[in-house]
């Protein structure tokens, strides 16, 4: 068990004053109804400081914010779901290099036979980011396999290792792949492999209907309100467990998964992953990419499942990380980042969908100036 209550934010790198004024802005944000919830929590040298609540559980009803209240992170679940790949990879059952079709036969298409492994976890394998019939299998709530065979359908919109285009549905197949060799589900292998040696008790691949009541509720954009029973916010998504933006967490959970990361894969005295592991999720793997455009490989660089620190951009991370950082964000209003270099993490969640990332890039920069160590 981490102990967070009475953890000092000055004795783990942190600025109280300056966290301070990260308070206020995510309190003038939650009271003015900019932001119906947010929180967020910070870490270092190994430990973690209590989070940090602000605003409402339902963006149409006064309750606060729950203290055991869950929310829906959307993308960060793809580095989550990187890691289970990459345990197999260090178990020795898979290489990244490795192509998807000898992984998954039913992959085929123009150009698909020279996707690798490592295309479907660096934005690189020319899939979408979503079907085009999206809308029309989560309406029907269809299963995970429905989006897999979507997939493997799918024509590639450009050869593989030759750009950079977000794509989630390469996380689909990354979910398929793992259960085709680990032999049980993405979701499976993560409560064994990672949630439970972490002590990540709230944390689901698929959220179960017992704790439906606790996910605070994302404020569905205007022209998303009428679209059905499988928005953010049903208990289809809640359930369904997206590998590529399903995961359901408390912010206390995803912060033992941030300090595993930066403590080199092990917490609590157990290993989770390598060393190597962490190394190659957070090194820039598109310099290994001849045939991606030069500006992506040094101004928009990704290891793998993680995006890396974009010098020339702020959306989302913020203007004041250093050169070795990494994380991620998602579209429910949700942000993570680490800083090996200063041992520091900090993640905020929110419940108002991130548009542009101008939002969070204004509380990641006051963040960022809150660092001591930084």
């Amino acid at each position: 068990m981490i102990e967070t209550t009475r953890v000092n934010p000055e004795a783990i790198g942190w600025d109280p004053d300056r966290l301070r004024r990260v308070e206020g802005l995510l309190d003038q944000a939650t009271r003015t109804g900019e932001v119906p919830a947010a929180v967020f929590c910070v870490g270092g040298r190994g430990r973690i400081a209590a989070p940090r609540s602000f605003g409402l559980q339902h963006p149409d009803q006064p309750a606060p914010v729950r203290d055991d209240a869950l929310f829906l992170v959307a993308s960060l679940t793809k580095p989550v779901t990187a890691l289970a790949v990459m345990l197999l990879v260090e178990g020795g059952a898979l290489t990244l290099d490795d192509r998807v079709v000898d992984l998954i036969p039913e992959f085929q298409g123009d150009g698909k036979a020279e996707v690798r492994l490592r295309h479907l976890l660096t934005h690189t394998s020319g899939l979408p980011d979503q079907l085009p019939e999206n809308e029309r299998l989560r309406a029907a709530h269809a299963p995970l396999s429905a989006f897999v065979e979507g997939t493997c359908r799918h024509p590639l919109l450009f050869p593989a290792g030759t750009r950079v285009q977000y794509q989630s549905m390469g996380f689909a197949l990354l979910a398929e792949i793992v259960q085709r060799q680990a032999g049980v589900s993405l979701a499976a292998w993560l409560r064994d492999r990672v949630f439970e040696p972490l002590g990540m008790a709230d944390t689901y691949l698929g959220c179960p209907p017992g704790v439906l009541d606790r996910v605070a509720v994302v404020r569905v954009p205007p022209d998303q309100r009428q679209r059905g029973d499988w928005g953010w916010n049903s208990p289809y998504w809640l359930g369904f467990g997206a590998p590529w933006g399903g995961l359901v967490t408390t912010p206390l959970d995803f912060a033992r998964f941030c300090r595993m990361m930066l403590n080199n894969g092990e917490a609590n005295g157990r290993r989770v992953a390598s060393p190597a592991t962490v190394r190659s999720m957070t090194t820039n793997q598109l310099q290994g990419m001849p045939k991606v455009p030069e500006e992506d490989r040094r101004c928009r660089p990704w290891g793998l499942g993680w995006r890396l620190a974009w010098p020339g951009s702020s959306a989302n991370f913020g203007d004041l990380l250093g050169p070795r950082a990494f994380g991620h964000w998602g579209a429910t209003g949700t942000l993570c980042w680490l800083d090996p270099d200063a041992q520091a993490f900090c993640l905020l969640f929110t419940t108002t969908p991130a548009v542009g990332g101008r939002f969070l890039a204004l509380i990641s920069n006051a963040m960022a100036a809150a660092m001591v160590d930084g």
